[in-house]
């Protein structure tokens, strides 16, 4: 019920720790995040649930889970997203190490409780945008200044087990982590350039909402700041997913 990033051998398949990564569109690429992972030695096996494939009800062969982002939103009826939201417990109930990026990291604090919902002012996070990391966040890692962002709601309301890392000006909730394994982020470091310009052109209406950037600034801001965003990313990869034991 999944397709591979890649098509490794049987040999390769067994031997390689897997990655399940869970995608809300058709495409099955998963820009740097499966460049990185694959970098370190994972197999991605890709789900797509909007397409009606249905998740492992077991986590048991797998060393991780990744939620990437979409253009829904965890308020929409859809019952994949429902379902989705839930599946999460069996990630937590697991103790698998989690990444929820934008959309994933809304689904995660749904899970655990809190509200996801747009600003009263209309206000929106789409182009590059300061992020402020947190004293628990400064522990833990060095963070980037800048980050990419393409997102209309926002997380509020965490539960008080779960750990704020950075915080934004717009949206309080950049990202946080839950127990020691699950994290949730925000904005997108997984964007290469083709799907920020891809993006930028299919998604032309998100540029005219308030507090959004224009298409110029997505693509100067890439210039100046995706560098150290890169750089993180793959640092963080290796911390959340433990690679050759680098892990906190």
């Amino acid at each position: 019920m999944f397709v591979m990033q890649r098509c490794p051998d049987k040999k390769q398949r067994k031997s390689k720790p897997r990655i399940a990564v869970v995608i809300h569109r058709q495409s099955t690429y998963t820009g740097r995040l499966g460049k990185f992972l694959q970098k370190s030695g994972f197999v991605l096996d890709i789900y797509r649930p909007i397409l009606g494939q249905k998740l492992p009800n077991t986590l048991e062969h797998y060393a991780g889970v990744v939620i990437l982002g979409g253009l829904m939103s965890v308020n929409d009826k859809e019952a994949y997203i429902g379902e989705e939201i839930d599946w999460i417990s069996l990630v937590l109930k697991e103790n698998k190490p989690f990444l929820g990026i934008c959309l994933g990291a809304q689904m995660l604090a749904r899970n655990l409780g809190g509200r996801v919902c747009t600003r009263n002012d209309g206000t929106v996070e789409v182009g590059w945008y300061p992020l402020e990391a947190t004293p628990q966040g400064k522990a833990l890692m060095k963070w980037p200044e800048m980050v990419y962002h393409f997102h209309d709601e926002g997380i509020y309301d965490l539960p008080k087990e779960a750990t704020l890392l950075a915080t934004g000006y717009t949206y309080p909730t950049q990202a946080f982590r839950y127990g020691k394994n699950a994290w949730g982020l925000q904005f997108h470091a997984e964007f290469t350039r083709a799907m920020m310009r891809r993006l930028v052109v299919r998604s032309a209406q998100k540029l005219t909402e308030k507090g959004a950037q224009p298409a110029s600034a997505h693509l100067k801001g890439r210039l100046i700041y995706d560098q150290a965003l890169s750089r993180w990313f793959e640092n963080a990869l290796q911390k959340i997913f433990c690679v050759s034991t680098v892990c906190v």
